[in-house]
């Protein structure tokens, strides 16, 4: 699904990513990991098409196209997904306005029918359930007045309602509390199929109890270091960076 080659990126002239090599295939689940600072977020960023960082080498490929020629609408349309770290507010746009022409516009794209007004509402009930969020709050403006948790289940809801094909989920975990992290963690893998991949970028070791990865990651200077399975994590959990980063240095 998801092939990178070599990539490398810079935001203000800066080099962030140093030559990432990395692979996903369909119906798998790769948490990365790394220090602060270590490219994480500017990866996700990359992937997802934000104009701000400039790929200066390397190669992306999703399903066999090159991504990074892809504008950041086409990436979404071809079923892309960022969950962001610190999700925003969009004052004035309701959540069912909002998710109704994102999810018209991708079944445009994918030359299929737009879904009736009683289709898109009965699935926005389902697909709220999934991470337990308040029905009330998809008809306020997206986000706003949302507190951190509602702002992190309302990234899972709409990835429920769009139905990606790769999703990037960027410290999805950053200031949940454990009710919060059981419900945003159980919703990501209540959504996990055979014909979709989930890449988890996260900090500590507690948010894969509930998205159980195959492949751990450790990024550190911009290129990913070490590789392993979800025992990886439990030891980064126990002992840190620094065995790594000693046997990299």
């Amino acid at each position: 699904m998801l092939e990178v080659k070599n990539l490398h990126a810079t935001v203000d002239g800066k080099e962030i990513l140093r030559g990432i090599n990395f692979s996903v295939k369909a119906g798998e689940v790769h948490a990365i990991m790394g220090p602060n600072g270590s490219g994480k977020s500017t990866f996700a960023s990359v992937l997802a098409g934000n104009e701000r960082f400039t790929v200066t080498e390397g190669e992306v490929l999703y399903e066999g196209h090159d991504l990074l020629s892809m504008s950041i609408e086409d990436r979404a349309r071809a079923g892309i997904f960022l969950g962001f770290q610190y999700p925003v507010e969009i004052p004035g746009v309701s959540m069912a306005n909002f998710l109704k022409v994102a999810l018209q516009e991708k079944r445009k794209y994918q030359g299929l029918e737009p879904l009736s007004a009683s289709e898109f509402l009965r699935m926005m009930r389902d697909r709220a359930s999934v991470v337990e969020l308040d029905s009330k709050l998809t008809s306020r403006a997206v986000n706003e007045g949302f507190s951190g948790g509602e702002k992190k289940k309302n990234e899972i809801f709409q990835m429920a309602m769009l139905e990606p094909k790769l999703a990037i989920l960027d410290e999805t975990d950053s200031g949940l509390d454990i009710d919060a992290l059981r419900i945003v963690g159980t919703g990501v893998t209540k959504l996990k199929r055979p014909d979709n991949a989930t890449i988890v970028i996260t900090h500590y070791q507690r948010l894969l109890d509930y998205i159980v990865p195959d492949y751990v990651h450790v990024l550190y200077k911009g290129r990913i270091i070490y590789s392993g399975d979800k025992d990886l994590a439990l030891k980064l959990e126990k002992e840190g960076y620094d065995w790594l980063i000693n046997q990299y240095e």
